[in-house]
């Protein structure tokens, strides 16, 4: 059983764990002044001497210091009430304001209270003068001073309240802003999750449609399973793992679920949460993700978009190679070679962009085991229907393996919506269960769009009820086109109608037969509006853009064109790099023969209609008629024979 997890000294970490064993009990942490006591008290100390310095000043300028020569003059003009005099010190008080000698305007400050200094050569008879003219002399300072506790007090008082404000920002900081950083832009991640031990977790049993990616990652389970067998044996478990696939197959899935089989912690965190403004943020948090899961090894660590921060370096993305970025992925880099084979931690990632992962990061020893994590199959997908749909009530008609079978190219995630999206069309038409029905309108509203509350013109609605007859006439008519499974002129998302077809098995080659069917239902619409109108309009914008795509990949990447040869001229990312990676004789070349390719397939699709038109017209009535028509009332009406059986 795995140690317990030590108690933590802050809860900032930007990763969820699940089954970890609890924590004991939180301490209460030791809190730190920042920048340490000894920052305090030179602070404090430039505080002090700045506050002795106002008050001086302010105490310095209450009474005034007069000349020895004005104070007589004040004396015999009997003007003074009473002095006090300490050695050749005096101070006096006056019986009626005088202006300051400095100043001689009628706004210049004026006094009452001052101190001056009697000369040591000074011969006057001050004291005749004095009685002379009834001064009294006082035994107490005229002046009363604050004595030294007081001013010590008001001197302390700015230095009290910076302390008391110094403790209040730091712990604020530390509880409510991740430390110090908090106030330079570095966020509060959320605290990990930690599920008590026996609680339901990811297994196999939830992951389906990919069953040869579990037979490699049961070498996984396995060693962290019986990882004294592979000891014995002098075998190495791959470092980490790397999984690779389009979104949405299930590489998160996957990893929770390698960890539930084998009952090890399992911390998951996205690159870009290490990513902050702050140079060294994310390094640190690496560091500490990775201690983390050496204290409970064996375990399993889980980053999700591992190409955030995974990028080759060197791109010029940062100055001088020292971004934030970079100094991150060192730190993984680092941490995973600093493994030993003892410590029982493995690394899993996940991203759709392994092209573009730094070569480090892929190299054996690291990343070691790459497994591609692909779309399912036709009974991968029923399977992952039975699993989505285990908390959904079905009724009895409902066929999984049907609907499995036009969804080609789907996703786990594209499924698991398609049963959500059924259930809530079930619970809009309050149903106790969910039907074959919802089922299909669900597929519908994911592969062609919802239904647009448009009214359209009557011409305008006839034309689009051609331009889909004759998308779906040549599906029927061509061997190479997928067939037709329903037509429509309802408005879907952006497109005014809708054909759809899908293959009756999942493909994984295509032949340049069939590619030219492809090329030529999706030119049927455009055909059909020219044979029948003898006129193009804008809504076959769509379908021209995959004519594009395709023709192109024939072409310059497939290596079905005569002239351009057996060779790869554009790279898979053509639309973006078109015209940078070959020479321009070759890409006029490239030019001509897609031309070729579309027009010959055109004239096909115009063909193919005029010979047909009667059945163009059928399917054209019939979908003005009823707006929707399903694959066998398509079918009969067009008067096609079905050319592909359902594959079982």
């Amino acid at each position: 059983m795995a140690n317990p997890v030590p108690p933590r000294d802050r809860t900032d970490q930007p990763w969820r764990s699940e089954g970890a064993p609890p924590p004991p009990p939180p301490q209460p942490p030791k809190r730190k002044m920042p920048g340490g006591w000894g920052g305090l008290i030179l602070t404090a100390l430039i505080v002090y001497l700045i506050a002795n310095l106002v008050l001086s000043f302010f105490s310095s300028g209450g009474e005034p210091t007069i000349s020895y020569t004005e104070f007589s003059k004040q004396v015999a003009d009997d003007n003074v009430s009473k002095i006090y005099a300490k050695g050749d010190a005096i101070q006096g008080q006056l019986k009626k304001e005088q202006p300051t000698p400095d100043g001689s305007d009628k706004d210049s400050k004026k006094y009452t209270k001052f101190k001056t200094q009697r000369p040591s050569f000074a011969d006057d008879k001050l004291w005749e003068n004095l009685e002379k003219h009834d001064v009294t002399v006082t035994a107490e300072p005229v002046v009363q001073q604050r004595s030294f506790l007081a001013n010590l007090l008001i001197s302390l008082a700015p230095m009290l309240l910076l302390v008391f404000l110094w403790i209040f920002i730091a712990r604020r900081m530390s509880q409510g802003m991740g430390g110090a950083g908090g106030m330079l832009g570095r966020k509060q991640p959320p605290k990990p999750v930690e599920l008590q031990p026996g609680k339901k977790r990811t297994t196999f049993a939830d992951v389906a449609g990919i069953d040869e990616v579990e037979g490699e990652l049961n070498d996984v389970v396995d060693f962290l399973k019986n990882p004294d067998a592979y000891r014995k044996m002098g075998a190495k478990m791959p470092r980490g793992v790397l999984l690779a696939g389009p979104p949405g197959t299930g590489k998160t899935l996957l990893a929770r679920a390698v960890a539930g089989e084998a009952g090890v912690p399992f911390f998951s965190a996205s690159a870009s949460e290490f990513i902050e403004m702050i140079v060294g943020v994310g390094a640190s948090r690496v560091r500490e993700l990775f201690a983390e899961a050496r204290k409970v090894a064996p375990s399993i660590i889980f980053i999700d978009e591992i190409d955030t921060i995974g990028r080759a370096r060197g791109g010029g993305s940062g100055m001088g190679g020292h971004d934030e970025r970079e100094q991150t992925l060192n730190q993984i880099l680092t941490e995973m070679d600093g493994f030993s084979g003892s410590e029982g931690v493995i690394v899993i990632a996940a991203t759709n962009r392994a092209d573009v992962l730094d070569p480090a990061l892929t190299r054996p020893g690291r990343f070691d085991r790459v497994v591609n994590v692909s779309p399912p199959d036709r009974d991968g997908r029923e399977a992952i229907l039975k699993i989505h749909t285990r908390e959904i009530p079905m009724a009895e008609n409902v066929n999984l393996a049907q609907v499995a079978r036009t969804t080609p190219g789907m996703t786990g995630a594209e499924l698991a919506n398609l049963a959500n999206e059924a259930a809530l069309i079930a619970v809009k038409r309050k149903q106790p269960q969910v039907t074959q029905s919802d089922l299909s309108e669900a597929l519908e509203k994911v592969q062609l769009g919802a239904e647009r509350p448009l009214v359209m013109p009557e011409e305008e609605r006839r034309r689009t009820a051609y331009h889909e007859s004759g998308h779906a006439l040549l599906g029927m008519l061509q061997p190479g086109a997928d067939p037709v499974r329903k037509i429509t002129i309802v408005p879907r998302g952006r497109a005014l109608g809708v054909t759809l077809s899908t293959p009756d098995a999942d493909k994984y080659a295509y032949t340049e037969e069939y590619l030219r069917g492809r090329i030529i239902g999706a030119l049927g619409g455009m055909a059909a509006e020219q044979v029948v109108y003898g006129v193009i309009t804008t809504g076959a914008e769509n379908d021209l853009e995959q004519v594009t795509n395709i023709a192109r990949g024939m072409v310059a990447r497939w290596g079905m064109s005569e002239k351009v040869g057996r060779l790869s001229a554009l790279p898979s990312d053509a639309q973006q790099a078109y015209g940078l990676s070959a020479a321009p004789d070759t890409l006029d070349v490239i030019d001509g023969e897609m031309r070729r390719i579309v027009d010959e397939c055109y004239d096909e699709a115009c063909r193919k209609l005029r010979e047909n038109r009667d059945k163009l017209d059928a399917l054209a009535s019939a979908l003005l008629e009823n707006e929707t028509l399903e694959e066998a009332d398509a079918y009969r009406i067009a008067g096609v024979t079905r050319l592909f059986k359902d594959a079982d």
